[in-house]
């Protein structure tokens, strides 16, 4: 088997839980190619003969993951995400098992999911930008919290973000004119995002049935004008994780095309990853099953007929018992 790891060590706490992963996965006859991004490095040049690997493992962050995977869209190519960031919401999403040695079998399985990716976009100055997205995308109070937790996540973790959503107990209310299929909607809210995964910390879906195989996007608006009354839906979430009671203070709409104009410009984020530039209008579409992504008999995307043979040898000690 022939695998190529791509792993970006600045994710995370610079966790080497791949190179666990890694000894795991590789045997006698494998071929095993690292590449260890850079701050300046090209996805297209590191991806540029990602077909010709059985398998690609890549490792970092949200925002890592999302922008590789974008640069694979499409590709046909076999993937692996390894969780080596902060929050790893998109492993969490996928579900499959954290153990290095269940991921090395997974791999070797080759049991695939074909799996969407958003496409946000949106201009700057007469300058148009783009950027793929697996979890979500957004503006507003979500973006300057994602702002504000940055200097603290290689230190904190996960509370940077709540460290930094007490610190701005009263947000801008911004109105939103959204367009999801070509029917328009009106809010006023203190964020507006548009995702692809809606599962978050401690496992709370923000939005009940939002799936990354099924061709759409949510839009979520933050309707409240103050930090404190996010309690409200954050208690929901605790009680009701998969939010079969609704979530209050929320205004959900579901497509494949979106459409957002805010009233002023604000900041936006996509997976994690500030934009520098304020925006007051963008947009985001859905790429359809353009990612292959490994998943093992844990994940919810499991296929319905898994491999009865492994597509590539598994050696006797990542075997399942007999």
């Amino acid at each position: 088997m022939r695998c190529l790891i791509v792993h970006n060590p600045r994710s995370g706490f610079g966790s080497d839980a791949v190179f666990a992963f890694e000894r795991e996965l590789v045997h006698a006859g494998d071929e095993c190619v690292l590449r260890v991004l850079g701050e300046d490095c090209d996805n297209e040049q590191v991806l540029e003969d990602a077909e010709s690997f059985d398998v690609v493992v890549i490792s970092g962050g949200d925002g890592t993951v999302s922008n590789l995977l974008y640069t694979l869209r499409g590709r046909g190519v076999d993937t692996c995400v390894f969780p080596s960031g902060t929050a790893n919401l998109l492993f969490a999403n996928i579900g499959n098992s954290p153990e290095p040695a269940a991921l090395a079998r997974a791999c070797r399985w080759a049991n695939v999911a074909s799996c969407d990716l958003g496409e946000a976009t949106w201009s700057v100055d007469g300058t148009s930008f783009t950027r793929g997205f697996s979890i979500m995308a957004g503006t507003g109070f979500d973006a300057e919290l994602m702002s504000a937790a940055a200097p603290n996540k290689r230190a904190m973790g996960e509370a940077a973000y709540f460290m930094a959503a007490l610190s701005d107990p009263n947000p801008r209310v911004v109105h939103y004119v959204i367009e999801v299929d070509s029917v328009t909607h009106k809010c006023d809210g203190i964020a507006c995002l548009v995702a692809n995964n809606a599962m978050i910390q401690l496992d709370m879906e923000i939005v009940p049935g939002c799936t990354m195989d099924d061709g759409q996007l949510d839009v979520i608006v933050l309707e409240v004008s103050r930090t404190a009354e996010l309690i409200r839906p954050l208690l929901s979430g605790l009680l009701d994780p998969k939010g079969k009671l609704g979530r209050p203070t929320l205004e959900t709409f579901r497509g494949a095309s979106i459409s957002i104009t805010a009233s002023e410009p604000i900041p936006m984020q996509v997976d994690g990853e500030v934009i520098a530039q304020s925006v007051t209008h963008w947009d985001a579409n859905v790429l359809a099953g353009v990612n292959n992504l490994i998943v093992d008999g844990l994940s919810h995307y499991a296929p319905d007929s898994p491999r009865t043979n492994p597509k590539h040898p598994v050696p006797a000690e990542l075997a399942f018992p007999e």
